[in-house]
């Protein structure tokens, strides 16, 4: 059997291990913190994770999908909080079936590294990398996150070229606690956003009838920032003024706000993923993106069906790290681009009427005609399309919706003749 080294035995690192040991291989994970099964640590980033089609397509080969989904919430789409309080259901998908599904990060962590372990894998907690010796005999795979040290030593080498982006923006984890008898304080089907221009706030379900809420705030500059909220006092204000729905909710805003840490948000590009047939970079270590598009876990999760794929078509291990960055950069880059957008749609778009009658006509034009006209969303999200055909796909989407939108006051004015005439026209060429 064939020895594999994994550094991070996070989600990605944990599935690969996986899709590899029922390959042949003999995996090795060396994971720098203790065993989250037996100690009480966090699972990193702590905002949670929306599971989709790419991500159970992994879990499929894992056999894992439907252990994942028996505690999975699924969310059938945006519900929007206006300022003055009023709610608006956005669908995601045609249909009540397309849906994306709110997961523990923790425990599906837990569920991954328990499934490696029955699988033969030898996990070895508290043994942090902080170098990487590229020399070593076995192949190494770096799954340990945007703070790679398997991606700083492949960098060190001559061409290499690799760049962080920092989102001038921070989060900050706050939390709605169940109901009576574990009830659901708020629709329990759908993301919750209070869209407000230049920040905003979210808040996913959780099996046990919690939420776990995130405000996205601008580190720096006047108030709304985080520089600006100092004080208890402060940041009550600041809630009572912009989310006051929520803060009724919300288990102590005040304190938790102070208790727990700011969150830093990356976008990671560059490369090469490998160095020859010996190291290669999977998952956020690859490629980290900013979680506005629900797709960084299912990215890294579409590295290992890939992986598998090349592998079960007879190619060698030492051949895939050859050569799998060069052909999965243009899908990543894309999709760190299309969240890094997503997110400007997230805090301001979603409340404004021009964009609510653009998603209105885009439904019209994906039920009239299914077979020719497939949502940027949905392709990303209900699809395994490569993320490098979404993002054009949408360049064009957006041309359409636009001219037909131009002077329409409904979405039932739209005009279909003229609309299959543009999807004809303009979306074969993508």
């Amino acid at each position: 059997m064939q020895n594999v080294n994994l550094v991070g035995a996070g989600l990605v690192g944990s599935l690969l291990s996986i899709v590899l040991a029922k390959r042949g291989y003999q995996v090795t994970i060396r994971e720098g913190r203790p065993d989250m099964r037996v100690e009480k640590i966090s699972a990193g980033r702590s905002i949670n994770l929306a599971l989709s089609t790419r991500g159970l397509h992994a879990l499929d080969l894992a056999g894992l999908s439907q252990q994942v989904m028996a505690e999975a919430i699924p969310m059938r789409g945006r519900m929007i909080h206006s300022s003055n309080g009023s709610l608006v259901l956005q669908p995601y998908g045609r249909t009540g079936t397309e849906c994306i599904n709110s997961v523990s990060r923790g425990s599906l962590n837990k569920l991954l590294m328990t499934a490696a372990e029955k699988h033969g894998v030898a996990i070895k907690f508290n043994t942090k990398v902080n170098s990487v010796d590229l020399e070593r005999e076995a192949p190494m795979i770096g799954t340990d996150g945007y703070a790679s040290a398997v991606r700083h030593a492949i960098a060190e080498q001559p061409g290499a070229s690799w760049r962080e982006f920092p989102l001038d923006y921070g989060y900050k984890e706050l939390s709605i606690s169940p109901g009576p008898g574990g009830s659901f304080k708020m629709e329990k089907h759908a993301l919750h956003i209070w869209p407000r221009g230049n920040f905003m706030l979210i808040a996913l379900p959780n099996f046990d009838g919690s939420y776990t809420c995130t405000l996205f705030l601008p580190h720096k500059g006047p108030a709304p920032s985080f520089e600006s909220l100092k004080s208890r006092d402060d940041v009550k204000v600041f809630f009572r003024t912009h989310f006051s729905d929520a803060l009724d909710l919300i288990e102590d805003a005040p304190g938790t706000f102070f208790e727990n840490p700011t969150g830093q948000m990356v976008t990671v590009k560059g490369s090469p993923w490998n160095l020859g047939s010996k190291a290669l970079l999977v998952g956020d270590a690859a490629h980290a993106i900013v979680p506005f598009f629900g797709q960084g876990m299912n990215c890294g999760f579409e590295d290992c069906t890939l992986i598998a794929q090349e592998l079960d078509t007879g190619h060698s291990l030492e051949h895939v790290i050859s050569t799998f960055g060069a052909k999965r950069r243009i899908d990543s880059d894309a999709i760190a681009d299309l969240a890094v957008d997503n997110f400007t749609e997230m805090r301001d778009k979603v409340g404004q009427p021009a964009f609510l009658l653009e998603k209105e006509v885009e439904r019209v034009l994906q039920n009239q005609f299914p077979d020719l006209y497939v949502s940027r969303y949905a392709m990303v999200t209900f699809s395994n399309a490569p993320y490098s055909l979404a993002l054009r796909a949408g360049v064009v989407h957006q041309k359409i919706l636009g001219e037909l939108c131009r002077g329409l006051k409904s979405a039932d004015d739209v005009d279909l003749k003229r609309a299959e005439q543009l999807i004809r026209e303009h979306l074969p060429v993508v």
